[in-house]
């Protein structure tokens, strides 16, 4: 249900942006990571918004109070809208949505790779310019990480894609494929 409340969501505001050109669209994306970071550090303004015994005018009104002419009217609207729909616990889900649909509008790849050990910084550099070259991206955003689980080799993840080329996975697999000989 959340999913389908983020994506609901968080497409209207893309539209919505994107109506104006894509150079709205980025400004909207950092104007949310901005609006993100002040949430993170007043988690008394969340617990207003979330609470159940405070009518929605009330919140409304605090919201238009905190966010006037601070954020732009494209995105005051859209809180407005969100916190009337009562949807205001599903706004981090609602701006992943729409930051990962301007990236992909702006052939931002976002890569998680594993590894067993520690990359250098050539190593990591020829990983980002193999997927830039392979993946049709203009720019790559890079998140790795270490799980010495793996045992060597290296596991990276865009999206809903992965590619496994781990030991452990190889290890795994020569293990079925005995186990299917043991018992055939």
């Amino acid at each position: 249900m959340a999913k389908l409340v983020s994506k609901t969501y968080g497409e209207a505001l893309f539209e919505v942006a994107m109506e104006k050109g894509a150079d709205k669209a980025a400004e909207l994306m950092e104007e949310i990571a901005g609006v993100e970071e002040i949430l993170a550090q007043n988690p008394q303004f969340d617990e207003l918004m979330k609470h159940p015994g405070i009518p929605k005018q009330e919140k409304l009104q605090v919201a238009e109070t905190v966010f006037k002419g601070r954020v732009s009217d494209e995105l005051e609207g859209f809180l407005e809208v969100v916190i009337s729909k009562e949807r205001y616990g599903d706004l981090p889900a609602i701006f992943a949505y729409f930051i990962d649909k301007v990236k992909e509008q702006q052939k931002i790849g976002i890569a998680y790779v594993t590894t067993a050990v520690e990359l250098t910084a050539a190593q990591k550099a020829a990983t980002e310019e193999r997927l830039l070259e392979t993946g049709g991206y203009r720019k790559m955003e890079m998140h790795y990480s270490v799980d010495a689980a793996l045992i060597g080799g290296m596991v990276i993840r865009i999206g809903d894609r992965v590619v496994d080329s781990s030991i452990r996975t190889k290890l795994d697999g020569l293990t079925k494929q005995l186990l299917q000989i043991q018992l055939g």
